[in-house]
């Protein structure tokens, strides 16, 4: 026969009690993680919502400058032009021509407005310096002047004839020429690196087709320099450039003043290593330097 034990201990109530406490706990710590995961993911978005709407309004801020392209005998050049604002045929307005760096080569006619176009497009800027600007496209694996890179630097060559894409460049500045209100005593040149390179090629090739210069960390075979001495140039370059030494720059500029030069300008941006156009851009005087010379 079984008998009950007269008094029986069931410590019952502690045991549940640790257990709604580590229930809990697993709880919050679930509902932290999900709000954690849902903040982030969120945030993820929000970025790319953000992101999205600033790539679309600098697309479109970009758009002022209207896609065209210049054919000639199977050969096409990419480029982007901006008229001034209430564009006026029966007035003349000055010429800027943009020549883009290396790392902007291509056939996409967008990667080229990267640097410098917003300073053409600043509002403030288009009142007071109303211009025709264009931005053309070397395409990849060329040059816009006749260069040769080494792995200590570049060495450049005097050619005949400009490289394919600066014959190009030359065509299209004559088409403009000939077809807009362009005011051919105001015409201007500037570029970036291997656009600096190009500029320097340019005026050299034609110096007496522009105003003034402006060639930013490029370089150029300083024997050429002896015909633009009456060109205003002014050349920027960065102290520490390991890309293009700004040995380059001084050496055309110490070339330009022995040649007779008196309107050649030499900035050295100090502690600044190649991407110099960006602290050239926010000179205070950058533009108001270009627009001021006119051809005598």
């Amino acid at each position: 026969m079984f008998i009950y034990p007269k008094k029986l201990h069931f410590n019952i109530v502690p045991i549940y009690i640790e257990i709604y406490k580590k229930t809990i706990r697993l709880f919050l710590i679930t509902i932290l993680y999900l709000c954690q995961n849902l903040v982030l993911h969120m945030k993820k978005h929000f970025t790319i919502f953000f992101l999205l709407i600033f790539i679309s309004a600098v697309s479109a801020q970009n758009e002022q400058f209207l896609k065209r392209e210049l054919i000639f005998q199977g050969d096409t050049l990419p480029y982007r032009i901006l008229f001034p604002e209430n564009y006026d045929t029966s007035q003349s307005y000055p010429l800027v021509l943009f020549l883009h760096g290396a790392g902007e080569r291509g056939n996409d006619n967008q990667i080229q407005l990267i640097h410098g176009s917003a300073l053409f497009l600043n509002q403030a800027n288009r009142l007071k310096f109303p211009a025709i600007v264009i931005y053309p496209q070397c395409p990849k694996n060329k040059y816009w002047a006749p260069i040769e890179s080494r792995e200590n630097g570049f060495s450049y060559v005097n050619t005949k004839k400009p490289t394919e894409p600066m014959q190009l460049v030359i065509r299209l500045i004559k088409h403009i020429e000939k077809n807009e209100a362009v005011d051919h005593r105001r015409m201007y040149v500037l570029g970036l690196s291997m656009g600096g390179m190009g500029t320097f090629d340019l005026v050299c090739r034609y110096p007496r087709l522009f105003a003034a210069a402006v060639p930013i960390c490029g370089g150029v075979l300083v024997d050429r320099l002896k015909k633009i001495k009456k060109l205003p140039v002014r050349i920027y370059h960065g102290s520490e450039d390991t890309v293009v030494s700004p040995e380059h720059s001084k050496n055309a500029y110490i070339e330009l003043k022995a040649n007779g030069s008196q309107d050649v300008e030499l900035i050295i941006i100090p502690g600044v290593g190649h991407d110099s156009w960006n602290l050239a851009f926010k000179q205070e005087d950058f533009l108001s330097w270009i627009f001021s010379n006119k051809k005598r």
